[in-house]
């Protein structure tokens, strides 16, 4: 299995709001602590938001934090939201499967109950769970805003 670029984001996402649940971020900040594009985390700021995952505030001194704490956010949850519905190979999708095995193929009944293992793995661990090394996550961060100022008094 591969996760996407777009569900790499949104862990890395919820890890950084994870490290100070109340205190609303700005994406040009998040952007700026990992190295990535502006353009690619408002996106998944966007789906985490319209998914209740993190709630945005609007206007001068806004930004976004995570809805729920970090505890009752679960990896498995978010991993599935992010990565949508799609099939993982083509005879799980019913209107678009043209193999001529698939009625009789095993494949996809090991397929199926892999990938319900993978997610009941990732569901048995939450957000919470990521960060519990929180002071060396905020070290690799570039000296920036309150996370930075937070690592160097520590």
């Amino acid at each position: 299995m591969h996760l996407t670029t777009f569900t790499d984001y949104t862990l890395r996402v919820l890890i950084y709001l994870a490290l100070e649940p109340e205190r609303l971020a700005t994406i040009p900040e998040m952007a700026s602590a990992y190295g990535i594009s502006e353009n690619h985390l408002m996106k998944v700021v966007h789906r985490l938001a319209r998914s209740g995952t993190i709630e945005s505030v609007r206007g001068k001194g806004g930004g976004v934090r995570l809805a729920r704490p970090p505890a009752e956010i679960r990896l498995g949850e978010v991993i599935r939201a992010s990565e949508g519905d799609s099939a993982i190979v083509e005879c799980f999708s019913g209107t678009a499967n043209s193999c001529r095995i698939a009625p009789v193929c095993r494949l996809t009944k090991i397929l199926g109950d892999a990938f319900a293992g993978l997610y009941q793995s990732l569901d048995a661990f939450t957000l919470a769970d990521l960060c519990t090394n929180d002071g060396e996550i905020r070290g690799r961060f570039p000296a920036r805003g309150s996370l930075a100022i937070k690592q160097r008094a520590s």
